[in-house]
């Protein structure tokens, strides 16, 4: 794990950027559980790296506000029981979180107007679950 991700084209995190913590899991675990630290926190500074291009910093640090302290964004994994998988598992959530937190804006939704035909079937399901309420009540006469 002491290589760089790749987060898009243009965005590569080298691996000093990069902040790893190991600590013991909760959890059932065997024999070896309480001897090691196989808990996995990977920290990486979005504010201050020199790696993210500026239009994709700001628009991580929008889309991230309210998971990041102080600019910084932590992972945790501790999914598996060995520490290289969590160190796997956590580089691939980070990659994902970014990937998504850059990605450009969606396209302005064109507003549209709905065709006769699906009006036309609107209206008619109305009327017939309007006859099917009609049917059960009865007329009073009994």
């Amino acid at each position: 794990m002491d290589s760089e991700i790749e987060v898009r084209p243009g965005f590569t995190i080298p691996a000093r950027e990069l902040t790893w913590r190991f600590s013991r899991s909760s959890g059932a675990g065997g024999q070896h559980v309480n001897t090691s630290d196989s808990r996995v926190e990977l920290s990486f500074d979005v504010a201050g790296s020199p790696s993210i291009p500026a239009t994709l910093r700001r628009r991580a640090l929008d889309r991230l506000a309210s998971r990041l302290v102080d600019g910084v964004l932590t992972i945790t994994s501790s999914e598996q029981r060995s520490q290289l998988r969590n160190r796997e598992a956590a580089a691939a959530r980070l990659t994902d979180v970014l990937r998504r937190a850059t990605a450009p804006p969606a396209p302005p939704r064109r507003p549209t107007k709905p065709t006769r035909g699906s009006v036309q079937r609107r209206l008619d399901g109305k009327a017939r679950r309007g006859r099917t309420k009609r049917l059960r009540h009865s007329d009073g006469d009994d």
